[in-house]
């Protein structure tokens, strides 16, 4: 992928040498999105321990009162390479949301940045208090992305999926879930999840796919500017099918249940983020049309 170094955003918070906050969870709060590393967590306690740890995903974290963790906070040191990510998803951060400050008015919205927090090992946030075990996370309580820069190496190392592009589609996704929050998509779904519980893990499903074509609405931009090279958008689409809830349940079980699906299988996946790469149309992401039928 085509992009240059530069002044770092505005928008991104670096906490990787923080030490995190406890935040006790309260009733009624908000909700962080559990990533890749949490689904494979509570799939293993399920198994383990015969109860349903994966319903755990729909359940809303709230605020409530901070404790100080044990450590406080750390002095550290980023290796060179690592600096280099950060500018990268700093280059990223900007560019997705230049892009959608210019498409969201095509559907009657004006767009509001999110921020990136960068962190290590444990952050807290509005939605509660999350490990990095749960991957890459967009809490709409306090409207920010979440990410801890050893993802990017797992998703390489354990999930098969290398590539700055595949880093660049995971940052889209999760900022991806910001428009919804914005377009007022997030707190519609939640509502229906509340009031239509057998549709929890389905309409789960619908708004992670759509978070991905947004995610490719972006990546339909890049292109047209050139800023995409040759094999960039076979890496998205790989990255896109090693997180599909098919892939990581059958490495981690050797099973497959779809009916415990939360964002979709690897082909569902790979489909919608092609869908929105195609078209840069963020009205074709429309993965709830089914509901109305």
């Amino acid at each position: 992928m085509r992009w240059r170094k530069g002044q770092r955003s505005s928008n991104l918070d670096d906490r990787r040498f923080e030490g995190g906050r406890r935040r006790l969870p309260l009733p009624g709060g908000g909700r962080a999105g559990v990533g890749v590393g949490g689904v494979v967590v509570l799939l293993m306690l399920s198994l383990l321990f015969g109860q349903d740890f994966m319903s755990l995903l729909n359940v809303g974290l709230g605020g409530g009162a901070a404790l100080p963790s044990a450590t406080g906070p750390t002095a550290g040191v980023a290796s060179a390479e690592e600096e280099n990510t950060v500018d990268f998803v700093s280059f990223v951060l900007d560019d997705l949301q230049a892009t959608w400050t210019r498409v969201l008015p095509r559907l009657g919205q004006r767009y509001l940045e999110t921020r990136l927090v960068l962190f290590r090992d444990a952050i807290d946030s509005a939605c509660g208090f999350a490990s990095a075990a749960s991957g890459p996370f967009y809490c709409p309580g306090d409207a920010r992305v979440y990410i801890d820069l050893a993802f990017f190496e797992e998703l390489h190392r354990r999930f098969g999926a290398p590539g700055d592009f595949a880093q660049a589609y995971v940052l889209a996704h999760e900022v991806g879930h910001h428009v919804q929050n914005v377009l007022g998509i997030e707190s519609q779904v939640r509502q229906l999840q509340r009031s239509q519980p057998s549709l929890q893990n389905e309409l789960s499903v619908m708004m992670e796919l759509q978070a991905d074509c947004f995610a490719g609405v972006w990546g339909y931009s890049a292109a047209q500017r050139e800023m995409l090279e040759r094999g960039d958008v076979e890496e998205g689409l790989n990255a896109a099918a090693a997180i599909g809830d098919d892939r990581i349940q059958r490495q981690s079980t050797g099973r497959v249940n779809p009916e415990s699906f939360t964002h979709g299988s690897s082909q569902q996946r790979m489909q919608w983020f092609r869908q929105g790469l195609d078209t840069g149309d963020p009205n074709g992401c429309d993965t709830y049309s089914r509901l109305s039928q």
